[in-house]
């Protein structure tokens, strides 16, 4: 029998807080009001009406834009402090498709890919000497530092290494505190917000000035010139949040590397693997062990727990049933680990992404978002986040890197979350060039 989420709802009591409450436990909450394998769940969500979703079939539902909308849906705290103000995860239609063909031109084509290694492996190796002339940085730490200097080049941008390292701290900040609005975090997330906002918007302003000049395809130079689709200029405060976000989720990716030193921790054997894999390759760029080894991370850490969206069609699954008006959320956590659609869900499995060249084509891969990734809302920097996590799992796994086993424990009660010690490391030995060569 079909059920009516508007029915529903009213016997429902709004689950906004419990998110806040059981963090990453909120998903398996909800899964317990309908039988073993649902693919719809009904919930309410902010005083709506909400039908829950996973699996392949909940993604299809999810990023069908004749049913499916995502402006509006994005709680304010999140929007505005996570993504900024009009930003493109906001714009739905031929309006997000013109915005997201200049986020596509500048982080997901192969040669921005390939662009952005050689400063991966360089700022790798220079959290290697560090660790190797006895530096105590967390993996984390030294993640936020080597995708934020990697990332601030590829994109163009001016400064020096310890000025880009301190900005990229504040992005990094900015993830951290996005999710916990009852914390001072969350105002300190405001603040560096501001700053960022203030800081993104007088690059583009020099650049239109012509007191800046970078080149050509890269992420400053797009955005300064960016035209909307009646061909004018974004402001310049827009075109410095869309510049923040073609940054800021390779910065994000910190929070994987973190949980790639748990697992790396725990599976030696893995580390031996790749450790020989850079050896063989002599480089720091990760190979196909350690981009297996990534995606899997990507598969299984908590990170985005789910997404929301507005039903603008009565939508059907599984049972449930939301009128046009209420809301849609995807469980993105409970997908990427879904029994219904992965063999040993719960076992951490890199071998399973060994040979898939064509992640895009899992539906139930979605650690990034989902669907086509020029037409939907799949983030096209993920080819940048792969060859980011792989770099860092290889630097990771050099022999004279020990990854301590004390602060592994992960909070799953917090938005979002990580090992709490961030992945502490020791290291012997000393630095230079490639580190493999030494082997």
């Amino acid at each position: 029998m079909m059920s009516s989420i508007t029915a529903a709802a009213r016997t429902l009591t709004d689950d906004s807080p419990q998110l806040l409450l059981r963090g990453y436990g909120f998903g398996d909450r909800i899964w317990r009001r309908v039988r073993a394998g649902a693919r719809s769940a009904p919930m309410g969500l902010l005083g709506d009406p909400t039908i829950f979703v996973r699996g392949a079939e909940g993604v299809e539902v999810f990023y069908d834009e004749d049913r499916v909308r995502r402006h509006g849906a994005m709680p304010g705290i999140v929007q505005e402090t996570l993504f900024g103000h009009g930003s493109v995860h906001s714009l739905d239609g031929q309006d997000h498709r013109h915005r997201k063909a200049t986020f596509l031109d500048v982080a997901y084509e192969d040669e921005q890919v390939e662009r952005l290694r050689p400063f991966l492996a360089a700022e790798w190796q220079r959290e290697l000497d560090d660790w190797f002339a006895g530096g105590e940085r967390s993996a984390y730490d030294a993640a936020v530092g080597a995708f934020g200097r990697a990332v601030m080049r590829w994109a163009g941008l001016p400064g020096t290494p310890a000025a880009k390292t301190r900005w990229a701290a504040r992005l990094a900040q900015i993830v951290d505190g996005f999710g916990v609005p009852y914390s001072p975090e969350y105002v300190l997330a405001w603040i560096n917000r501001r700053w960022s906002d203030r800081h993104a918007q007088h690059l583009i302003e020099a650049v239109r000035d012509g007191d800046l000049q970078p080149k050509p395809g890269t992420a400053l130079h797009a955005w300064a010139w960016h035209r909307d689709r009646a061909g004018v200029l974004l402001s310049a405060r827009l075109a410095g949040i869309e510049l923040q976000n073609s940054m800021r989720p390779m910065i994000a990716v910190a929070r994987f590397v973190a949980f790639a030193a748990k697992e790396l921790h725990d599976r030696p054997e893995w580390r031996e693997r790749i450790a020989a894999e850079a050896a063989d390759r002599k480089t720091l760029d990760g190979g196909p062990l350690a981009v297996a080894f990534a995606q899997e991370v990507r598969r299984t850490a908590p990170f985005v727990p789910m997404l929301p969206a507005r039903a603008v069609a009565d939508i059907e699954l599984d049972g449930q049933r939301v009128a046009a008006g209420g809301r849609v959320v995807l469980d993105i956590l409970g997908t990427n680990v879904d029994d219904s659609s992965w063999e040993r869900a719960d076992s951490f499995a890199p071998e399973r992404f060994i040979g898939v060249d064509d992640y895009e084509a899992l539906p139930a891969f979605v650690p990034h978002g989902g669907a086509d990734v020029a037409t939907g809302h799949r983030c096209p920097g993920e080819k940048l986040a792969i060859a980011g996590l792989a770099t860092a799992i290889t630097a990771l796994s050099h022999p004279d890197v020990t990854i301590l086993g004390s602060g592994l424990d992960v909070d799953m009660r917090r938005l979002p979350t990580k090992p709490a010690s961030g992945g502490r490391v020791r290291a012997a030995g000393t630095g230079s060039g490639c580190p493999f060569h030494r082997r």
